[in-house]
C-alpha cells in the first residue's frame, strides 16, 4: 500500500517557508549545534526572515491520532541519525510561534509505518508508535526532534509527514488531545544525500525500487517552498547522520 491515492496536494490553507539565503545558512548552522544552543540562538532568525507562500501536502493514509509528545521518536529503530530543527512562524508577521505542537511520522528503513506494518511487504514487530511523535515549540518557535533518516516504499520518494497544532492539551500518558490543526505537510530530502544513504546499512537491505524526488507524485520540485530540508552532515561519513532544518510559517 502506498499513499499516492491523493495524487496532488490541495491548497487548503496557506503556509510559508523562510527563503532568504542568510536565513537558510543560519538554520543550517543552528541545526548542527546542540539542542540547548539552537534554543538560545534561534530567536532572531525567523523574525528577520522573508516569508514565501507554499502549498500544503496530503496527510496520506498512515496518520494515527494521539501520539506521544517527546523529543526522540526512534524507539531503537536502526538507521542513520537525523536531528530535525523545525521553526514555526506566523505567516503574516514572521514572528516565531511558541507552544505549537510540531508532530512528525514516517516509515523505517524498510518502508514500514508503525501501526501499519506489513502494508509495504515486510514482517517486523509493530508497537504502533515507533517513528511517531512531536514536541512543543519553545519561545523561539523551535521544535527539535531526534529520529532516523527515513526509508522508502513503492511509489513515494523519501519523506517525513508533519503537522502543526496549537492549543493542545497534554495528557497524563504523555500524549495530547484537542487543539487546532494549522498545517499538514511533508518534509523532503536532497536526492544526492538520499542516494548515499541508500548504499549504507541498514538501508541497503531495502530492495524496493526507490522513487526519486523528480518521479514523486506529491513533491512538486518547489525546493524549500515545498518542504525540502536543509541538510548538514553531523560527521565525516554518511553513517554519522544529518541535521535537517526548515522554517514553516502557518496561518493562525
Amino acid at each position: 500500500m502506498t499513499d499516492t491515492s491523493d495524487a496532488r496536494p490541495s491548497v487548503a490553507r496557506r503556509t510559508v517557508l523562510v527563503a532568504s539565503g542568510a536565513t537558510a545558512a543560519a538554520l543550517a548552522v543552528g541545526a548542527a549545534a546542540t539542542p540547548e544552543a539552537r534554543t538560545a540562538d534561534a530567536a532572531p532568525v525567523a523574525a528577520a526572515a522573508v516569508c514565501t507562500l507554499t502549498k500544503e501536502m496530503t496527510e496520506g493514509p498512515y496518520y494515527l491520532d494521539g501520539q506521544y509528545v517527546r523529543a526522540d521518536v526512534t524507539e531503537g529503530k536502526a538507521g542513520i541519525p537525523l536531528k530535525l530543527t523545525l521553526t514555526v512562524v506566523d505567516d503574516d508577521t514572521c514572528v516565531p510561534l511558541s507552544n505549537a505542537l510540531v508532530e512528525i511520522w514516517h516509515c523505517d528503513h524498510l518502508g514500514e509505518y508503525s501501526g501499519f506494518v506489513g502494508n509495504n511487504g515486510h514482517n517486523e514487530p509493530d508497537d504502533g508508535t515507533f517513528l511517531r511523535g512531536g514536541v512543543l515549540t519553545n519561545s523561539s518557535g523551535v521544535a527539535s526532534i531526534t529520529t532516523i533518516y527515513p526509508g522508502w516504499y513503492r511509489g513515494r520518494c523519501v519523506h517525513i509527514h508533519v503537522k502543526v497544532h496549537t492549543n493542545v492539551t497534554l495528557t497524563s500518558d504523555g500524549s495530547f488531545t484537542g487543539g487546532q490543526e494549522l498545517h499538514t505537510g511533508q518534509l523532503f530530502f536532497n536526492e544526492t544525500i538520499t542516494t548515499a544513504v541508500a548504499k549504507v546499512s541498514p538501508y541497503s537491505t531495502n530492495t524496493v525500487t526507490r522513487t526519486t524526488l523528480a518521479q514523486d507524485s506529491i513533491y512538486d520540485e518547489g525546493g524549500a517552498a515545498s518542504g525540502l530540508l536543509t541538510l548538514t552532515a553531523l560527521g565525516g561519513s554518511t553513517s554519522s547522520g544529518y541535521a535537517g532544518s526548515l522554517t514553516l510559517g502557518v496561518e493562525r
